[in-house]
């Protein structure tokens, strides 16, 4: 006891309530940010597996295409052979040339050319060489053919200059004009 109090009061010292404010911030805090924590990687989870579905609908597309392209490729090729062009040349009315002439460098002709030679009846086929798409108008008929005027004959060809060869040649070759188309024949192919 102290001096100068009397005997029965006593003091105790106790341990005050601290105050619970001071921790329920934090842990809201806390809380807070472990769910935006969790929101944001489920969103990136989800993000990344929708871009892993579009690349992979996009390799299946591509691969798609690329087969496609290797067809288109492949009938292309097999168009442009030779004995196919042939065959389509045929179809269409053509007969091969005749004999050919060559143009050297010099001016001179090599050869002897002839006209084309269609001595066997060429079959038309049925097929038009170009067919209409559906729903596309079809096409004018063509009006019928008259001669054409005379045209005034082509001035001289410009001389060729001699000298000495540079690798590049140009020849000029000049047309005797246009050829006149003789008038179809009464069984509808081309005139003979």
């Amino acid at each position: 006891m102290l001096p100068g109090q009397g005997a029965g009061a006593r003091i105790t010292v106790r341990p005050g309530r601290r105050p619970a404010r001071g921790r329920t911030p934090f842990a809201v805090l806390v809380v807070v940010l472990l769910t935006g924590g969790l929101l944001g990687l489920l969103a990136l989870n989800t993000a990344l597996n929708e871009g892993s579905f579009e690349l992979s609908r996009l390799q299946k597309q591509t691969t798609v295409l690329t087969d496609q392209e290797q067809t288109l490729q492949h009938q292309i090729d097999q168009g442009s052979a030779p004995d196919a062009l042939e065959r389509r040349a045929r179809e269409l009315g053509m007969v091969p040339a005749g004999s050919l002439a060559f143009l050297q460098d010099d001016g001179k002709v090599l050869g002897k050319p002839g006209p084309a030679q269609d001595s066997p009846p060429v079959k038309r086929s049925g097929a038009e060489p170009w067919q209409l798409r559906p729903g596309a108008p079809a096409p004018a008929p063509a009006p019928a053919l008259s001669p054409a005027p005379p045209l005034p004959a082509a001035p001289p060809a410009a001389p060729v200059p001699s000298g000495t060869p540079t690798g590049d040649t140009t020849v000029q070759i000049n047309p005797a004009g246009p050829a006149t188309q003789p008038a179809p024949s009464p069984s509808g192919g081309p005139a003979r």
